[in-house]
């Protein structure tokens, strides 16, 4: 029995664990002679459980204290035995299995290294097991790992490893100490130990071994780290000893160990932190005049100069250009015998230089742009002038493929024309070209096509001579191979067989995302006959995946035919092997159109034909693999054809296949006439699956076909209806416009896809020049409205914005019928809110998905644009509430884009500072959403609360997000103060709102809700128990705003209706406090007075309005321009509040302050004309002047004579008793010493003259007309051709008046 150590300890927590799960455990782990050692109870007494816990805890401690101990002696099957039940029994006890081994490592110091190294990669497993690892056992084994990276031995770098294994295990449990530490040893000044390069050099590799969380921290490290080194770089020996670690031989130069790898990252990530540019070209310098003979050494380089690049693109290429300038250099490039060793160091230097642009592409990212054709210039110089083997054909196609890669991440590429991409191509045809035509021994054709492939999503396209020249070498070097099984032959003679080529598919990164690994070369591997039909598969799937390219590229017909014209010489070879091979390709390239649906249905199957018959002469060749493969491209394409149907055709209708594609005359008779060998007629009625048309006779499958071809030439009907819309031939458009209409007429409603019929019909509609044929086309558009709304609108979507005078025609034609209208604003609104999440700070590097958020801000601005349309005005003021609260929550929305966000760490400033396309269209998505929020209102007849907001220029606060409460809350009090109709419609929706996720509709609905309760419409539709209730519920809301408008609405006067009194109480203080000397208190406190009548709603000031009038009003004309402002928006306050009892008393009031008002739209102040006009509009309300929207919009927008003329007949119609006291007034003003206001008072007392000649007359003295002479002498000064020829006039009136006696 074995000895139990004194050592185990464990909770009775754990221990219970134990005893609860130990039989099972024992019961499959335990040898059958161990039986004996269980400890049994004695049947005569019961034992305490305290007691048969520790027995149990000491069972099992004694169990993996021995398995421990002879692990030292086990074979490789022992210890992947023992190793998996210590696993088991950590993961049921991790306490004392932890424990067990630090014990076991402490008092057994005397074991073997080998022992140790055992015990080593058993703790890496027990610590990976382990889901939650104690913070103890966690300071413990990382003491011990470190005592043991750096301790040598018989094994060493194994055993250093194994010991840093731990380390690494540790990581997923305690990041942050092993961090810490890495950090420590890195930043010390001397050279970091083997043993911690390896551990980061496994963290580089395999950041899966940390959690999800602790990636950043490691990147952020790394960075910091690098940071922190620069200054080593100016330290001899440690520059030395880096340099030294990085080109040291290894154990083997095929293979690169983790901690090279991490080294030659690090180095560049270090120099590339480097702020000085000489240093950074010296160790550039350096690094490049090292060994180039080994691959992994080159990729190495490759890979410090990529990184280098990041922040020193410009130093780099200027060093990788010096480089290529250098006597051995050149030298290398010629074709020379091998020597000596040195000659070795620089053979391959070009492929450095390659792969180094490569890896300077990839890591540039979005800066590569501009230099790609110098880059890939260089890389085409290289190319052609070096000796050409095998590694500079590899490192070239290596170094191309990260350059396209890092092109096709770049936003902008597919707009950027890149001028090197057509020497690039002949490069890559000379290669395949060059490539030996009777074997296949490298990944040199399946990496060239890929390439291609690649480029194809380039600018500038490929032309047409270029790209056939393109297809028929990659058909001949590929299809014209020998058949596989001769190739196989051709190898075996060989007398020495060529070490294959695999090519790995490029994935792996690095902790920024670009590629980072080394080791991107294909690894070698001697030919045998499954390494050989796996690169002759990958190669035929390579050019499969070029094919697919094109077509994606342009999917249309006339690509797909092109395409096939190339492969028809193919499918008509006189070669089987070469038929199969092409026959293939076409099967695959049906099968992939067919799935992924890409090929455009503009042209689809008007050329059909030729590939029918050639698929159908092929389906009889005397080889069954071809009669297999070409029967199954002959099921795509049927699958092809019935997918158009089941798409345009009912349900009902879908058992009674109809012949679509009529055949030609010949080809009719043919088949009717059953002259196929072995295929049975098929009968006409007769329906078939999508997938029986694989298990048909090719003759069953080719009548299937044929007769199934109807709805397929319906779409291209259709489709050439369409094109015929572009035509330059009037007739011609009539004509086509006609046919579509009467197509959609009749079978429009079995149409499964219309967008893109709707978006070319867009396209054509702006060259459409006779009104006839443009109003069938729009008439097509109400037709397909009927059953295909969503579709539609998320078609237009993608035109709409902006909205042109076409486009906008569309959208009223989709919504000419009633019932579509509503339906398209609720799909509208539904687009609408599919905003992506706004980035967050933490997340500035985040993006919203760029399609729903642009057919987002399109439907806001199609909106806006379709509450002007009179087909949508009824169906606006259907939805008017949903419509009102998602524009103020698109406002909100946009101004959270707005935000600014703080940089990543390791970003640079001016890729921070640069705006991104969402933040650039949210721009002008505010402006958007803003005026779509006022035409709602001004278009449903709530204008006037447009009005409150526009006189007191309210409309700013919407562009900022810290202002938004108050502007929203100012347009509500407007809807209050108005009696707007819709308010209870509004809350109906609103309420909802404040259980929504979004915070934005959360906000926005309670800053409504709280200006809401000063309506009387509230109670109707919220009981006021049921409104406290909602207001607390928002107490609990995770947004401080949110609570404090809840705290606001809770302290309304409709629950405390005691503050009537209170608040009406302290009015007379706050007046005497208006003729304090400080301008800033006497604003404050005129501020404050209007909050008080705001606050008091309904019930307004009572008895005080009428000192609050007369004290406001006596500042109208203060020296100092806040204090009038501020009178002035108190005095509209009080009107604003008056309620019909209270009229009376202040209508002398509101009279009295007219002429000063009204003077008072020219004041020098800008503050004081806006209140002026916003009190002015509220008296004229109060006075009930007509007509009201017309002053309005002369007191918003008109500035000039007739504005003013038109305020004056107002004043004069409206205020006829009050004349003599305007008159006076306006005399009064002309003593002003603000020259606007004089000139506004002379043209007043003018436009009087001239309507009442007689009364002025007799109302003015010898002293008024002298001052009135003065004023209109100035006048005819003035710089505005209009007010002196006024002027003019008036002096003449002036002089008659003198002259006349007075009676």
């Amino acid at each position: 029995m074995p000895i139990i150590p004194s050592h185990v300890s464990v909770s009775t927590k754990e221990s219970s664990t134990c005893t609860r799960e130990s039989p099972d455990y024992t019961s499959r782990d335990r040898d059958p002679h161990a039986t004996t050692i269980l400890l049994c109870r004695s049947k005569g007494s019961q034992t305490s459980l305290e007691h048969q816990l520790f027995m149990e805890e000491a069972y099992n401690s004694a169990i993996c204290f021995k398995m421990l101990r002879d692990i030292g002696t086990a074979d490789l099957l022992q210890i992947k035995y023992i190793t998996k039940k210590i696993k088991k029994m950590a993961q049921r006890s991790p306490n004392l299995v932890m424990e067990t081994i630090y014990d076991f490592f402490k008092d057994n110091p005397e074991m073997s290294c080998r022992h140790r190294f055992r015990l080593f990669q058993v703790l890496v497993a027990v610590i990976g097991a382990l889901e939650v690892l104690e913070e103890t056992w966690q300071k413990c084994f990382m003491q011990l790992a470190l005592e043991h990276m750096a301790k040598s031995t018989e094994l060493d770098d194994l055993y250093q490893d194994a010991a840093s294994n731990v380390l690494l295990a540790l990581c997923q449990h305690s990041w942050p100490a092993v961090a810490k530490h890495l950090e420590t040893e890195f930043l010390t000044g001397v050279f970091p130990h083997r043993s911690l390069l390896y551990v980061m050099g496994i963290l580089f590799s395999q950041e899966e071994l940390l959690k999800k969380e602790d990636r950043e921290n490691w990147k952020g490290l790394l960075s910091q780290m690098a940071r922190k080194s620069v200054p080593f770089l100016n330290t001899d020996v440690w520059s030395k000893e880096l340099l030294w670690a990085i080109t040291k031989a290894g154990r083997t130069q095929q293979e690169h160990a983790p901690d090279k790898a991490f080294l030659f990252t690090y180095y560049g990530l270090i120099l590339q932190a480097e702020e000085n540019s000489t240093t950074v070209r010296t160790h550039l310098k350096t690094l490049l005049e090292t060994s180039h003979q080994w691959a992994k050494q080159r990729e190495g380089i490759a890979l410090t100069v990529g990184l280098v690049a990041v922040r020193h693109l410009a130093d780099t290429w200027a060093i990788l250009e010096q480089f290529g300038r250098s006597t051995p250099f050149k030298w290398s490039l010629q074709n020379f015998s091998l020597k000596n060793l040195e000659d070795l160091r620089w053979k391959w230097a070009s492929s450095t230089l390659l792969l180094s642009y490569g890896q300077m592409a990839a890591w540039a990212k979005n800066h590569i742009l501009p230099w790609v054709d110098n880059i890939l210039s260089r890389m085409i110089f290289y190319f052609r002038f070096s000796s050409w083997d095998e590694t500079l054909k590899q490192s070239f196609l290596t170094a191309v493929t990260m350059l396209v890669g890092a092109i096709s991440r770049s936003e902008g590429a597919h707009s950027y024309e890149f001028s090197q991409t057509s020497e690039l191509l002949e490069c890559l045809m000379t290669l395949l070209e060059k490539e030996p035509q009777d074997t296949l021994s490298t990944s040199i054709r399946q990496q060239a096509i890929h390439i291609v492939s690649s480029l194809c999503a380039l600018r500038p396209p490929m032309d047409v001579d270029r790209k056939s020249r393109l297809l028929s070498i990659c058909f001949r070097s590929i299809f014209a191979l020998p058949q596989l099984d001769a190739l196989e032959k051709q190898t075996c003679l060989l007398q020495e067989p060529p070490n294959i080529q695999v090519q790995p598919v490029l994935k792996p990164r690095g902790p920024w995302g670009a590629v980072a690994a080394l080791g991107t070369h294909p690894h070698r591997t001697w030919l045998t006959s499954s390494l050989l039909q796996g690169l002759y598969r990958q190669t035929m799937e390579a050019l499969d995946h070029m094919l697919q390219c094109f077509m994606v590229q342009n999917p249309t017909a006339n690509e797909l035919h092109f395409l096939l014209l190339h492969l028809y010489v193919w499918l008509t070879s006189e070669k089987t092997h070469e038929r199969q091979r092409a026959v293939h390709r076409c099967t695959t390239l049906f099968k992939f159109l067919n799935q992924k649906r890409c090929l455009s249905t503009k042209e689809n199957f008007v050329r059909i034909g030729q590939l029918v018959a050639t698929l159908g002469i092929l389906c009889q060749d005397s080889d069954r693999t071809i009669q297999c493969f070409s029967l199954e491209a002959l099921g795509h394409l049927y699958q092809l054809l019935m997918h158009q149907k089941a798409q345009e055709t009912p349900e009902e209708e879908r058992e009674s296949p109809r012949e679509l594609f009529r055949p030609d005359a010949d080809e009719a008779t043919l088949w009717s006439s059953g002259d196929q060998k072995g295929s049975p007629p098929i009968p006409q009625g007769m329906a078939f699956s999508d997938d029986s048309i694989f298990h048909m006779s090719s003759n069953q499958a080719l009548k299937v076909i044929t007769n199934h071809l109807e709805m397929a030439e319906l779409t291209d009907v259709i489709w050439t209806a369409i094109d015929g819309l572009g035509s330059s031939s009037n007739s011609w458009v009539q004509a086509s416009a006609d046919l579509l209409l009467f197509v959609i007429q009749e079978h429009g409603d079995s149409l499964a896809t219309v967008g893109k019929m709707g978006q070319a019909i867009h396209h054509h509609l702006c060259t459409i020049q006779m009104p006839q044929a443009k109003d069938s086309a729009l008439r097509v558009i109400t037709l397909l409205a009927r059953n295909h709304i969503p579709e539609l609108v998320a078609a237009f979507l993608d035109f709409s914005s902006p909205l042109d005078s076409n486009a906008f025609r569309l959208w009223r034609a989709l919504g000419a019928e009633q019932p579509a209208s509503y339906l398209i604003l609720t799909v509208l609104l539904a687009w609408l809110q599919k905003r992506p999440p706004p980035p967050s700070v933490e997340d500035s590097s985040s993006c919203p998905d760029e399609k729903p958020y642009l057919r987002s801000l399109a439907a806001m601005n199609t909106i806006h644009e379709l509450q002007f349309a009179r087909e949508f005005k009824k169906a606006v003021r259907d939805v008017f509430p949903q419509l009102f609260l998602a524009h103020l929550a698109q406002m909100h929305y946009i101004l959270e884009l707005n935000q600014p966000t703080e940089p990543e760490p390791g970003q640079k400033a001016q890729e921070a500072a640069m705006p991104s396309p969402q933040s650039l269209a949210s721009l002008l998505g505010c402006s958007i959403s803003l005026e779509a929020l006022k035409s709602l209102l001004s278009t449903t007849g709530h204008w006037h609360d447009f009005a409150h907001l526009e006189l007191q220029s309210a409309w700013e606060y919407f562009t900022s997000v810290h202002t938004y409460p108050q502007a929203v809350g100012l347009l509500a009090r407007a809807m209050v103060q108005n009696h707007c109709t819709q308010i209870k419609a509004v809350l109906g929706y609103l309420l909802p709102n404040l259980q929504s996720p979004q915070e934005r509709e959360r906000k926005t609905a309670i800053l409504l809700l709280v200006e809401f309760l000063y309506s009387p419409a509230l109670l109707e539709v919220l009981s006021k128990q049921a409104a406290l209730t909602v207001l607390a519920q928002s107490l609990q809301d995770p947004s401080s705003e949110i609570r404090v408008a809840s705290l606001q609405g809770l302290g309304n006067i409709l629950f405390h209706p005691e503050k009537e009194s209170l608040l009406q109480g302290q009015l007379p203080a706050f007046l005497n406090g208006f003729f304090q000397k400080n301008e800033a208190v006497v604003v404050g406190i005129m501020g404050m007075v209007s909050d008080v009548l705001h606050r008091l709603g309904t019930q307004g000031a009572g008895a005080q309005s009428l000192s609050i009038a007369i004290n406001a009003r006596h500042f109208f004309d203060d020296e100092q321009d806040k204090v009038r402002a501020a009178a002035m928006a108190l005095f509209g306050d009080l009107v604003a509040t008056v309620a019909d009892r209270e009229q009376s008393n202040l209508r002398t009031q509101v009279c009295q302050s007219m002429v000063p008002l009204l003077l008072h739209l020219k004041d020098q102040c800008p503050a004081v004309v806006t209140q002026a006009k916003f009190a002015f509009y509220r008296c004229a309300v109060l006075l009930r002047w007509q007509p009201r929207y017309t002053l309005f919009c002369t007191l918003a927008w008109e500035t000039g004579l007739s504005a003013r003329h038109f305020l004056w007949t107002c004043l004069m119609t409206h205020s006829q008793e009050e004349f003599s006291i305007h008159l006076s007034q306006a005399i009064n003003y002309l003593h002003s010493c603000h020259r606007h206001i004089k000139t506004w008072a002379a043209l007043f007392i003018g436009y009087t003259t001239c309507n009442q000649p007689q009364a002025v007359s007799q109302m003015l003295n010898d002293k008024d007309i002298r001052l009135l002479f003065s004023t209109f002498k100035d006048l005819k000064r003035d710089p505005e051709p209009g007010i002196r020829e006024f002027a003019t006039r008036q002096l003449s009136f002036f002089r008659m008046v003198s002259a006349k006696p007075k009676k």
